[in-house]
């Protein structure tokens, strides 16, 4: 157990955790790098302005974390829960967070170009004028999701129902066209 360790401006590397808590941690600025937080808790931990490159964090709780201008490049966030986490200015570069759980979050004007969401729940989230060419957002539930403005082209939408979502306005190819017409059942 870290819980409630003052780790402030810590740097990482290459460290392995698994099943450990950080549960009300003071994290802020910690640098991470090809680290491994195998279904950790970090619940009520701060984490602002943290950075973490090519680190795994599969399987772990972010639940009412502060993570306001954290960044992830390259790094895998596999069935992570972001439940009532504080992700503003966060910035997620070429990651994978398929399964997650980011219901309810405000990721309006996020570039997300590239980024793997396979069947991650973005229900009731803001993605308007988010960037995310590219990305793998196959199988992800957007119930209620704002996607106005949008760019989802070239995105990999199999299976995605768009008619539970809002697109207004949204960039669409001829791929995520057809999708968005599928959905509407015709």
């Amino acid at each position: 157990s870290f819980a409630g360790v003052d780790a402030d401006g810590q740097e990482l590397e290459g460290n392995h955790f698994v099943r450990c808590s950080f549960r009300g941690a003071v994290l802020d600025g910690i640098r991470t790098a090809n680290c491994t937080f195998d279904a950790c808790d970090f619940s009520n931990a701060q984490l602002n302005g943290s950075a973490h490159e090519g680190s795994d964090f599969a399987n772990s709780i972010f639940e009412n974390v502060n993570l306001f201008g954290a960044t992830f490049e390259e790094c895998r966030l596999l069935g992570v829960d972001f439940t009532a986490a504080v992700l503003t200015g966060i910035t997620i570069t070429r990651g994978d967070l398929s399964y997650g759980l980011l219901r309810g979050h405000d990721l309006a004007r996020l570039d997300l170009q590239g980024i793997k969401a396979h069947e991650a729940d973005f229900s009731e989230s803001s993605l308007v004028e988010a960037d995310l060419r590219n990305a793998d957002l196959s199988r992800a539930v957007m119930q209620n999701a704002n996607l106005a403005g949008a760019d989802l082209r070239e995105a990999n939408l199999d299976g995605v129902n768009l008619s539970v979502a809002l697109v207004e306005g949204a960039r669409l190819d001829l791929a995520g066209a057809v999708q968005l017409a599928r959905s509407l059942g015709v």
